[in-house]
């Protein structure tokens, strides 16, 4: 029993140097993709895609793969105060027409957001639509994820964009789902096909995949996800979900509409990231069938 002990003892310490190595590895080799005088937009993506990249590099790293910020290191300061110029002057203007008051900061963005696409009416908090709601979704993220509110903004507008693709994709996204839950768990595949899922009527897929399951997943965790989402991969979503349900099969196959099917999907949260990283498992070992965009 002690030599069993002293076996796992050892595997342990083992298993924990060899990642506490990868990722200082990892944080060296972005440290030099980082401070190359010219940032090669496309091993950032692949960073972005094979690794988790650091809380403490998220923003700058995102910023530069959306082109919110220049890939010329010389310029990124100019840029980077351009940015919170514009920021500031659309956070007067909502101020001065009254449209931040007593309002969610979430709310804010989006009225900033409407009144630099021109689409800014008297009643933008009223008649809020699909495209509105995942706007808000994303940002309120973000805001979990982000304490610069500059970077927040400007992020989200950058990655409301990625989503944009996504929702121009969904109709074969939700074709995948189908072809990948029937052959990974047939019972599934059966009572959400019953419920209606994959019906063209039901959004509540689309919904999901559209804001990469914003307040849906704990901000924390999802992350990781969105890191994917940023280097390029729109199939993450598709492997997310499957590995949600998966992992509450018995409650799910016990719902008797979708209503209720929702309801506990996002009661999940992940907190551990247990089921995010099974996704991201599955995207890395299907890597050859990733789609990118942007």
């Amino acid at each position: 029993m002690k030599n069993q002990e002293n076996l796992d003892r050892n595997f342990r310490s083992s298993y924990y140097e060899k990642c506490q190595i990868n990722s200082v590895e990892e944080k060296k080799s972005l440290n030099k993709l980082l401070e190359d005088d010219i940032r090669n937009v496309n091993k950032l993506k692949q960073f972005c895609m094979n690794y988790t990249v650091p809380n403490i590099h998220r923003h700058y790293l995102w910023a530069l793969v959306m082109g919110i910020l220049p890939l010329h290191k010389a310029s990124t300061d100019y840029i980077r105060d351009q940015r919170r110029e514009v920021y500031e002057d659309l956070i007067r203007a909502v101020t001065v027409l009254q449209c931040a008051d007593q309002k969610e900061k979430e709310l804010v963005m989006h009225t900033m957001w409407l009144l630099e696409s021109n689409r800014l009416d008297g009643n933008a908090s009223v008649n809020l639509q699909a495209d509105d709601i995942h706007f808000i979704e994303i940002v309120r993220t973000l805001l979990q994820i982000f304490t610069d509110d500059v970077d927040t903004y400007w992020i989200a507008k950058g990655f409301y964009k990625y989503t944009r693709e996504l929702k121009k994709e969904c109709t074969k996204l939700k074709e995948q789902t189908q072809m990948l839950l029937r052959r990974e768990d047939q019972a599934l595949f059966i009572h959400l096909e019953k419920l209606g899922l994959f019906e063209p009527s039901c959004t509540l897929l689309d919904n999901w995949y559209i804001t990469c399951f914003a307040g849906v997943i704990c901000e924390t965790v999802l992350v990781k996800i969105w890191d994917k989402v940023c280097g390029g991969s729109r199939k993450i979503v598709v492997f997310l979900f499957i590995e949600l349900i998966k992992a509450i099969k018995s409650p799910i196959l016990q719902q008797n509409s979708l209503d209720e099917v929702k309801r506990l999907i996002e009661t999940v949260k992940d907190l551990d990231g247990v089921i995010v990283n099974k996704a991201i498992k599955v995207l890395q070992t299907n890597s050859s069938e990733v789609e990118y965009a942007h």
